[in-house]
């Protein structure tokens, strides 16, 4: 990590891994046009699981440097607030059930911290299956990787069955390290999810192909491990056969995309719908640059499918 310098006009940052080779960096300079914002985005590069002091100061810079508006978190946000949550003056809801901070803002002179995952997967899974499609199908979830982003999917449907809404029959979690599982079990034992959980240890990539031969035609199968795109692969191997009429949807929109070529070499055969991660960027995006800069922006609708449009292009 470099040397953070005070920012010389309002700034937001990006905390994440490989900053400048994300697509927000052309496209925030547009949306700041057509949002009217006289802004700029500056990316903060930190490796994998860095130090504690790192994220600290990170943190601290933002909170004291008066030009410094906020920051969209990444990779980092699990790790981030747990080295740095006592310098956040007031968390929101969800922060405090996934211990995780995406967004950092600040109202009124205090830092704020909220884990915007949650909304921002399940906006983005909403646009992904048809309404009513679980009930129809009977299809199920298998979340490839138990990290902060299926947890917060994991929440919103949680959310989503007490208000009576259309949830899967089965969600099935793997992941390579029982630690992870272990935690997310937690979480779920501490709100009382729910939806039925399967916890599946996959130390190698055969087991990951396993339970993607149990499901049900047209399940929804999530790339949430980050592989393909912080560090290269598949949590699959090539010989794992996708249910007919499935869903394969990345979290990731940039990178090798190992999963998603698997998913295409099937896609006629299979009739499978194939997704990235674009959509779920646009709405990550948009929900945490409306927290920093407190505008609303909707989630839908032509103002909505403007600033797509505008990303696009960028």
């Amino acid at each position: 990590m470099g040397s953070l310098s005070p920012a010389q006009r309002p700034t937001m940052y990006f905390v994440g891994v490989t900053t400048t080779k994300s697509s927000i960096m052309k496209v925030f300079p547009a949306w700041a046009r057509a949002l009217g914002l006289d802004a700029v985005i500056q990316g903060i590069d930190l490796p994998l699981d860095d130090t504690a002091e790192h994220y600290r100061d990170v943190v601290d810079f933002i909170k004291h440097d008066p030009l410094s508006l906020g920051a969209l978190v990444t990779t980092h946000k699990l790790n981030l607030y747990k080295a740095a949550h006592d310098l956040f003056d007031s968390v929101g809801p969800q922060t405090a059930l996934l211990d995780e901070v995406s967004s950092v803002s600040k109202r009124d002179g205090h830092l704020w911290g909220h884990a915007m995952d949650p909304l921002t997967s399940g906006l983005s899974l909403d646009a992904l299956v048809p309404p009513d499609h679980w009930r129809r199908t009977g299809g199920d979830l298998l979340l490839l990787g138990a990290g902060g982003s299926a947890l917060a999917l994991t929440l919103h449907l949680h959310e989503r069955a007490l208000a009576g809404g259309d949830v899967p029959g089965r969600v099935v979690v793997t992941n390579r390290r029982p630690g992870r599982l272990e935690e997310m079990r937690a979480v779920h034992t501490k709100l009382g999810l729910s939806i039925p959980v399967e916890y599946v240890v996959a130390d190698t990539p055969d087991v990951n192909d396993a339970q993607l031969a149990r499901l049900a035609p047209h399940s929804v199968v999530a790339n949430a491990t980050g592989l393909g795109k912080d560090r290269p692969g598949s949590p699959l191997t090539d010989a794992a056969r996708f249910p007919e009429h499935a869903i394969a949807w990345d979290f990731n929109y940039r990178g090798d995309l190992v999963f998603l070529d698997q998913a295409r070499a099937q896609q006629v055969e299979r009739h499978l719908t194939v997704e990235d991660g674009w959509l779920y960027f646009i709405h990550g995006w948009t929900r945490v640059i409306a927290e920093v800069f407190a505008l609303d922006i909707p989630t839908q609708g032509p103002e909505f499918d403007r600033l797509s449009a505008l990303a696009a292009q960028a």
